[in-house]
């Protein structure tokens, strides 16, 4: 009986063994036959930046870009005829002055030669100077305080003498105040932002643009000479 037992026992297993051999063995070839199609398998997909001639074209149709803008106040005194003869021949204003200088970038003076696009997404870039756009006195705001004519001293010159005078001391005024530095780096912030926008991770603002890095060409394959 105990020789009987043992034998079930040991069919029972090789039993087992070959179920579990069938098992494997469907299982490897059912998963032989299974393909996946190459669309439906994710693809890492490139980063493309825009090119030179692309950046050029976006930037220059923003012409004159006004990125700072100068008020000022100022009083000005304009005569003629002083002297002893004053009260016949003399005439004196008293203007007050109110003008405003804006100064930008003329984005529209950009060319081929002042972009240079990496392909690591950085982009250097040479910004035309920094320019006064606009130095005018506000007419509305602009007035004589004070005139003092003569019996006979009447310039109807000296008004418009003293406006244009203002407008020059207005200008220089905010010339001295570094207004051109001002609208360089608000120029400078605002194209940053642009070019993020336009995908490129780093904008680098030069003098003198890098020279490019060639990419490196392949060492030729150099086939031996047969020694004779």
């Amino acid at each position: 009986m105990k020789k009987l037992g043992y034998i079930f026992v040991v069919v029972g297993l090789l039993t087992l063994a070959g179920v579990i051999f069938w098992g494997v063995n469907v299982w490897q070839e059912a998963n032989s036959k299974i393909s996946f199609p190459m669309e439906l398998i994710p693809q890492p997909t490139p980063t493309i930046y825009p090119s030179a001639v692309t950046v050029i074209e976006q930037v220059q149709s923003l012409s004159r870009l006004e990125t700072a803008s100068y008020h000022i106040e100022k009083v000005i005194t304009a005569e003629t005829g002083q002297g002893p003869l004053g009260f016949l021949f003399g005439d004196k204003v008293l203007l007050v002055a109110y003008g405003q200088v804006i100064a930008g970038v003329d984005l529209g003076r950009l060319g081929p030669e002042d972009v240079l696009v990496n392909d690591d997404g950085t982009i250097y870039l040479r910004l035309p100077p920094s320019e006064v756009f606009v130095a005018t006195l506000d007419n509305a705001r602009t007035y004589v305080y004070d005139r003092q004519t003569g019996v006979a001293g009447l310039n109807p010159q000296l008004e418009t003498a003293a406006r244009l005078e203002a407008e020059q001391l207005i200008l220089q005024a905010a010339l001295e105040d570094g207004l051109l530095d001002q609208a360089d780096k608000n120029a400078r912030d605002f194209m940053r932002s642009l070019l993020a926008v336009m995908g490129f991770r780093h904008t680098i603002f030069v003098e003198v643009l890098p020279t490019p890095t060639p990419s490196p060409s392949p060492s030729p394959t150099l086939t031996p000479t047969p020694v004779p």
